[in-house]
């Protein structure tokens, strides 16, 4: 018996979950999302540096969360719209999305990352770092790294909440999410450039070759998505809830709401052989 919601009409092109002649949409949903949120996130600092005065503060940092929100409207019924390493891994913590498609996911997400810097490298040259994530001047690595974990405990709290069957808030989910990234900005970019998310980071560093502050938005982001599962469990259980896991893997094909058992082998009558 699916878990999936019932929905009125299902598509004829939907098949099961584990269709592997789905996963390229899936994956290609994925690139190009991080494509364009990626452009949305460093693109205000090139094209400032480039036309100077161009671009206020204000509005380079409500550029990546508007664009996030048009994302996960457009796209998050085919791949979840995760657009970032550690959703992907919280949603699998939550066992709301299969584990098995979590590398897949993170290559995808880091790949878009780094061909949208290649892109305004490509139309702008190599300014303003291409929007490299990096603490400020007087902001050690560890205060960093500990920022950018509080600004992700929020952000994935946002995710998984408003992705949850108990809240009932549909496409509004994508307002919450992207005005969540937008006031976190407003407040951290100055501090650490408010990455919370390792392939918005990953894209920049990768193309100028300079990872010296790399591991702070890696394990920052982590530390952060694992304190938010932590409260999600206290807050609504061990997860596996059917409407969050519909919000993270989309609509191609029947949800995975836990990973199968291993198949057993079995004897000519159809009884498993073995303990």
């Amino acid at each position: 018996m699916s878990l999936r919601p019932l929905l009125a009409v299902e598509p004829p092109w939907m098949g099961d979950f584990d269709n592997v002649a789905h996963e390229w949409r899936r994956l290609f949903c994925e690139f190009v999302g991080v494509f364009f949120l990626m452009l949305a996130a460093a693109g205000p600092e090139v094209v400032d540096a480039y036309v100077p005065g161009s671009v206020s503060h204000s509005l380079a940092v409500a550029a990546p969360g508007l664009m996030v929100m048009a994302i996960i409207l457009a796209l998050g019924s085919i791949s979840g719209a995760h657009l970032n390493p550690v959703v992907s891994i919280a949603f699998a913590l939550r066992k709301e999305f299969p584990w098995r498609r979590v590398p897949g996911y993170i290559a995808v997400q880091l790949g878009g990352a780094v061909v949208a810097c290649l892109v305004l490298e490509a139309l702008f040259g190599r300014l303003a770092l291409l929007g490299a994530t990096e603490p400020a001047p007087l902001v050690s690595d560890p205060k960093a790294l500990l920022l950018e974990a509080i600004l992700t405990l929020g952000l994935i709290g946002i995710v998984l909440g408003t992705a949850s069957g108990a809240q009932q808030v549909g496409p509004l989910s994508a307002l919450a999410v992207g005005g969540y990234i937008t006031v976190a900005a407003i407040w951290g970019s100055p501090v650490t450039g408010a990455s919370m998310n390792p392939a918005r980071s990953f894209g920049p560093d990768a193309v100028l070759g300079d990872f010296n502050h790399f591991w702070v938005y890696v394990f920052g982001p982590l530390l952060g998505a694992l304190g938010a599962v932590g409260i999600a469990i206290i807050l609504r259980g061990g997860g596996g809830d059917p409407r969050a896991a519909a919000a993270a893997q989309g609509t191609l094909g029947e949800l995975v709401i836990r990973e199968p058992p291993p198949a057993r082998a079995t004897d000519d009558k159809g009884k498993a052989k073995g303990p």
